[in-house]
């Protein structure tokens, strides 16, 4: 609101000091000896004035309009952002109510999911299923308690994730959305033996940003496409790409794909089996805990060969002075 009202007060300003220039130059060419020696004409009218008074009024006029418009541009600038906060506080107040009302249900189901645990032999073939499904129950417990966070805005919790880790649950999990979708999924990660960075959030946002960012790019990949994540590491950042060879952004400004409830052109792809139907809210999430952990995204390449998406996240423990780690 401040930076409109000033942006409009500066221009209004800029309009008041050229009406300015333009008087004290007709003053000034008034004058000129040619023009003070002109024979008037019959019509002519002659007004004396003093150059200094003039000069005097003219600034006093010229600051009093200055500070006017400003004041105006302040009154305008806050009455027209005031749906705009509006519609924000009642998004807030949304998100915070619906993940609250989720918090029970889903501690009771997950309490469920421990019982069905234990009784599940170790030697049960459906013992590893059970034992994803409490870890899953557990990650959206995680995942309502960051929203609650996020709606009445806190700060990033300062918890860190390892990357690696995170990149094997990601292709454990989005392979089978993948396979219903009929898309080839590929998850670099880092070599083997070599330990993978730490990065300034928590583990539950990591997974958000990832989750988010691939299955956007499953549901725009055409059947038998390819989506795949890769990771450079370089200084005090990480940057993880998530590209795919679909039709790319279409209908939308690519900037604006990261506002809330922006949506682009519906292709062939669109609302397939096997991915989330969009709402335009995920990119916005990425983009919230990105910017909150003191990171970013953006769309670094789109087209019709394909999209490129690239987040940038900190790294809290680097592997050493002057490495850095290639895509792959």
């Amino acid at each position: 609101m401040i930076g409109i009202g000033l942006r409009v007060a500066v221009v209004s300003a800029a309009l008041v000091i050229a009406i300015v220039l333009l008087v004290v130059g007709y003053v000034l060419w008034q004058l000129t000896p040619g023009q003070l020696h002109e024979t008037p004409g019959p019509t002519d009218v002659h007004i004396t004035l003093d150059t200094v008074d003039l000069s005097i009024a003219v600034l006093g006029v010229g600051g009093l309009a200055i500070a006017l418009a400003g004041i105006a541009a302040w009154v305008i600038a806050r009455r027209a952002v005031l749906p705009i906060a509006e519609a924000a506080r009642m998004q807030r107040t949304f998100v915070a109510d619906a993940s609250h009302e989720l918090r029970t249900p889903l501690t009771v189901l997950h309490a469920r999911v421990q019982r069905l645990r234990m009784m599940t032999p170790a030697d049960d073939a459906r013992r590893a299923v059970v034992d994803e499904l409490q870890g899953d129950t557990r990650v959206l417990i995680d995942i309502v308690n960051d929203l609650l966070d996020a709606a009445a805005g806190s700060e990033a919790t300062g918890g860190v994730a390892d990357l690696d880790v995170a990149l094997i649950t990601l292709e454990r999990d989005m392979s089978v959305l993948a396979a219903e979708r009929q898309v080839h999924l590929t998850v670099g990660r880092a070599e083997p033996g070599r330990a993978g960075p730490v990065l300034a959030v928590s583990e539950t946002q990591l997974r958000r940003c990832l989750v988010a960012l691939t299955d956007n790019a499953i549901g725009h990949t055409r059947p038998d496409g390819n989506v795949s994540v890769r990771v450079r590491a370089d200084g005090p950042s990480v940057t993880i790409r998530v590209g795919d060879d679909g039709p790319g952004i279409t209908g939308i400004a690519p900037t604006r794909v990261f506002d809330r409830f922006a949506h682009g052109t519906p292709t062939a792809t669109a609302g397939a089996a096997g991915t989330r139907t969009g709402y335009g809210i995920g990119l916005a999430l990425v983009r919230d805990i990105a910017v909150r952990a003191g990171g970013d995204v953006t769309v670094e390449r789109t087209g019709s060969d394909g999209t490129v998406f690239a987040l940038r996240l900190p790294v809290v423990q680097p592997d050493g002075p002057g490495h850095e780690r290639e895509d792959r």
